[in-house]
């Protein structure tokens, strides 16, 4: 028994210089173990077992410093009174919604996105924000370094500032601020709201600092927020805005009493585009690109009279017509149409024997938006005057494609 107790003795404490050093684990090299003492491979179990323990232990200590790292939040306590600032959110590059981009080179794609917030903000999803949210210990954005846009999200999904009044003490603070005007729509671009805080029944006791909003492509909102003007005061996040993320491409988030808001499917309306123009000379040989002055249709204001250049407005199905007239026998005469440096119709005239004969082509195309369309007269002779409308080149759209 002597030898036993001393044996387990040995293990223990072989076991506390173990925890309290190294955390590997000690590989027990029991060479031929039947040959040992009862009392010994007894003591070389215990001390096994012992040494996995202590490896359990640590490795449990480690977990929870993991735990405790990662459980630092990005939000700020109101009960800071040290004045400093914090960062919120997390900030993305995202290409969101390339709608309407289809037809613009890469160049044109990226000088647009250089410096719209659409596609560089900051994403804001914090659950407290929400309107139906009350917390124990209440929020200031003043003592948030605000940088640049923001998107706002709940739990992961969109959400938008609320449009009316907010109770107080929601939102995770005493006075809730919420967007005294309307979102804009998208055609207004970035447009400047005030921010109202509701405080002792009045909805707008704190005028706070205004924002900047803008609307973007996929039915969400980007804001430049800005220190309000007093604590308690954080923005808002309606939560009835949710269904708002659910819209599609085709559908705007709508709201009649700024409680309930729907998913509205809008009107497609097909933009028109018809030209129609003449040159009132004569044109003698080769002519680059003929510049067609006399413009007498132009909806859509697509055809430019300066260079005589058709550029397509939107894509879709196009159509279009040009035409001459000549009066020398023996003489051909060509007209060629242009689309984006590419020769693809002719109008061809050869006369054999001495007589006035006119020619029209046309032509029916898909164009990508910003194709360029225009004519050139390669050899000939072809002649107008103010009061004929001979040399003319006109073209409408037929099919508006998304």
């Amino acid at each position: 028994m002597a030898v036993l107790a001393v044996a387990v003795f040995a293990a223990l404490s072989s076991c506390a210089v173990g925890c309290s050093g190294s955390t590997n684990s000690t590989e027990l090299k029991l060479w031929r173990m039947e040959d040992q003492p009862l009392a010994v491979q007894l003591a070389a179990v215990i001390k096994e077992m012992e040494s996995l323990r202590c490896e359990q232990t640590t490795l449990q200590q480690q977990q929870q410093q993991q735990q405790q790292q990662s459980a630092v939040t990005q939000t700020h306590r109101s009960s800071r009174e040290d004045g400093a600032q914090e960062e919120v959110g997390t900030h993305i590059f995202t290409y969101g919604s390339n709608d309407g981009e289809d037809d613009l080179s890469p160049s044109e794609r990226d000088s647009r996105r250089r410096g719209d917030p659409c596609f560089h903000y900051t994403v804001l999803d914090q659950a407290w924000r929400a309107t139906n949210t009350t917390s124990k210990f209440k929020m200031c954005d003043r003592n948030v370094k605000w940088k640049g846009w923001y998107r706002l999200f709940y739990n992961g999904k969109s959400i938008q500032m609320p449009e009316r009044c907010v109770p107080v003490n929601k939102c995770g603070t005493h006075s809730p601020l919420w967007l005294s005007g309307p979102h804009p729509k998208r055609r207004q671009g970035i447009v400047t709201r005030s921010v109202c805080g509701h405080w002792k029944k009045k909805c707008c006791a704190f005028r706070s600092n205004p924002i900047q909003v803008k609307k973007c492509r996929g039915n969400y909102f980007v804001y430049k927020f800005t220190p309000p003007s007093s604590c308690y005061l954080a923005y808002c996040a309606d939560i009835n805005t949710l269904v708002c993320g659910r819209c599609r491409r085709n559908q705007s988030c709508v709201s009649r009493d700024k409680i309930n808001w729907r998913c509205k499917t809008r009107r497609r309306s097909s933009k028109k585009v018809h030209f129609f123009a003449s040159y009132p000379g004569q044109l003698l040989g080769k002519v680059n690109r003929i510049k067609y002055s006399k413009v007498l249709v132009n909806v859509g204001r697509a055809f430019n009279r300066r260079t005589g250049v058709f550029k397509a407005p939107v894509k879709g199905v196009y159509q279009f017509f040009f035409s001459t007239q000549t009066a020398n026998s023996g003489l051909k005469t060509d007209l060629w149409l242009v689309v984006n440096n590419y020769w693809v119709a002719v109008s061809h005239t050869h006369i054999p024997r001495r007589s006035t004969t006119g020619s029209l082509s046309t032509y029916m195309t898909f164009l990508r938006r910003g194709a360029k369309v225009y004519v050139t007269h390669n050899c000939g002779r072809s002649w107008a005057s103010a009061a004929t409308t001979t040399i003319t080149f006109g073209g409408s759209l037929l099919v508006q494609m998304r």
